[in-house]
Order: C-alpha cells, then structure tokens, then sequence
C-alpha cells in the first residue's frame, strides 16, 4: 500500500495519543475491521468514537445495523487531527484569556493612594489551616520555578519523627529548589528526606544560615511568614516587583550556597592566602588588606594571582563566592 504502516508512523505517531494510534495501525493494516470484531480487534467504544470524532476512520456505505470500520488515509487522518487539535487549542486558548481577564478583575492596578491601593497585591493570613492550603496551592500553580527556603525554625522541639517532605511531582519543565539551612543536615531523620528529596529530582544547596522561610512559584506569587515559623502568620505576595526581588534575593543565596552531595576537598590554603581571600571577601582594596596584614601591596596582589589560580575565577568577587561554596570561608 502506497499509504501504509510506514506512512502513518511518520504522520501520526506522537501526534496523537499512543493507545490511538495503535489502534489505527492495526485498522490500517487489516485494510478495515466489520464491527463484531472490534471490540477484539481496535478495544473499548471509546477508542472507536474518537477514531471517528477524530477523521482517522469512517463507517463504511453497506448497508446493516452498523457498517464495518474503514481507516482514513494517513495524510487525510493527519489533516483531520490537526483541525481537531487546533479546535481544541483555540478553545483553550479562549478559557486562558478569561482566566487573565478574571485575575486582571481581581487584581486591579496600584492606586497613588487610598486603602484599595493594595488589594490583591499582598493578602495576610492567620489561620494555620489556610497557611497550609495556600502553600499547597502554590505548588500547583508552579508551571516553570518551585523555589524554597527553609529555615531551621519549627513549631516545635526536633525529634525522631520530624519530616522535611519531599518536593512535589515535578510536572514536565518545572524546576524545584530548595535552599536548607546547615543545621537539618545535623539531624539524621531529615537528612534522610532530603536526600529522598534530591533523588527524586529536587536541587537542594544548604546555607549556613537562612533568616527567614520561603515560597516562591514562578516569577508571580510568593508566600512569606510573619513569624519566625510562617505557622503563625503569613504574608501572599502577588505584587510583581515584590516578587521580583524575592528572587533575586534567591539567587544570590542559591550562588553562596552549597549543593547537596558536592565532594568537597580539604581546605588547601594557607592561612597567609586565606587570611587575604577573607578580607577580599569583605571587600577590602588592596592598600586597606596590606595594612591590615601588615605586607605591601605587591604581596597582597601576588598572593591574589595564587588564589585566581587555585579557584580558576578572574575577579575579586567570583573568588569570594567560589571561596565561600567550596567551604573555604564563611
């Protein structure tokens, strides 16, 4: 056959759903199916409705109670799934233009003043129970970035049975982060979760201190707490340039931080280079490190080129961060 097996896998396969498709290749091949052997031969009534709803097949014109099964030429099936899908896209695309319109409702636009200024933009919460439907929701509507930062505050005293859950399931192009702070590594029982955690897919770095905790879905919404726990009070921040900077005050924690399961190698500096890579770190120039060690400034900027070469970085402040990742400084 001209338009055989070969043809509708290079049109259809991947185009439309698998179980489909193999039901179609199976029609194609046997050139058409009567219908007492359909159930057998293609599976349920759902599958033979939406080869029809679809255009890949049509009943045939005998006449009987029903007519056997033919299969659509691939190109004809491939032409009938495109208008389909396209059907079913626009209308997607007409409830994701209702739904901004409805947010847009909800969330009007900053007044110069007056109490309306702010609503929507940042909502308070005190019930606990909220809190926890609210961060629950917020995984949800993560589509691109699930970011976190947990800090060792809890609710109460750590013991055996503390959990630090898992990450979410990871839907397809969403990126989960989470930034610990030091002290979870020291308590076995979430150390072990958190390294469950990374193994399912989860990019965890640990920070030696963090000051406070953190959600964040995305570039749009962020949950924030009022107490040290978060339990006790929470902040929703839909604000865009709030956000904005919530994130960028998370990437720079995610760059000083350390990632999980990093071989780190002894420090190999003296305490010559590492007392100068501190002060670099500090941001101290060279005229104020050689008086503070007590050398010339020759010294300090050879002892640098040692430490460009050991961390193979080119800036004063790239040093600082690598220093600081590697665990060389705090």
């Amino acid at each position: 056959m001209a338009d055989g097996p070969e043809v509708a896998a290079r049109l259809l396969e991947g185009i439309v759903p698998d179980e489909l498709y193999r039901a179609y290749r199976v029609l194609l091949e046997g050139q058409g199916c009567p219908p007492e052997e359909e159930s057998e031969t293609l599976g349920d009534a759902e599958i033979v409705t939406a080869l029809l709803d679809r255009g890949m097949a049509y009943r045939g014109p005998e006449r009987g109670e029903v007519p056997p099964l033919f299969p659509a030429p691939p190109h004809l099936a491939l032409q009938a799934v495109l208008v389909e899908l396209n059907q079913r896209l626009s209308s997607e695309h007409e409830r994701l233009l209702d739904g901004h319109r409805r947010l847009i409702e909800y969330t009007p636009a900053p007044k110069a003043s007056g109490q309306g200024a702010s609503r929507g933009l940042i909502e308070i919460v005190t019930e606990p129970e909220e809190i926890v439907r609210l961060s629950g929701a917020l995984v949800n509507a993560a589509r691109s970035d699930w970011l976190t930062l947990e800090s060792y505050l809890t609710e109460c005293p750590l013991q055996d049975t503390v959990l630090i859950e898992p990450p979410p399931a990871l839907r397809k192009g969403v990126r989960s982060r989470t930034i610990y702070e030091s002290r979870w590594a020291d308590h076995p029982i979430v150390a072990e979760n958190i390294v469950g955690a990374v193994e399912l897919g989860e990019e965890a770095r640990m920070l030696p201190g963090i000051g406070m905790k953190m959600k964040l879905a995305d570039q749009s919404v962020a949950l924030l707490p009022l107490g040290p726990t978060g339990m006790t009070g929470a902040v929703l921040v839909r604000s865009p340039v709030i956000v904005t900077a919530l994130r960028q005050y998370f990437e720079m924690l995610w760059e000083r931080a350390t990632p999980i399961g990093a071989v780190q190698s002894d420090n190999p500096l003296s305490e010559d280079l590492r007392a100068v890579l501190e002060l670099l770190a500090q941001g101290a120039d060279d005229d104020a490190i050689a008086r503070r060690l007590k050398i010339s400034t020759t010294t300090v900027r050879r002892r640098f080129t040692l430490l460009r070469e050991e961390l193979g970085v080119a800036s004063r402040f790239a040093a600082g961060v690598a220093a600081v990742r590697r665990g060389w400084i705090k």
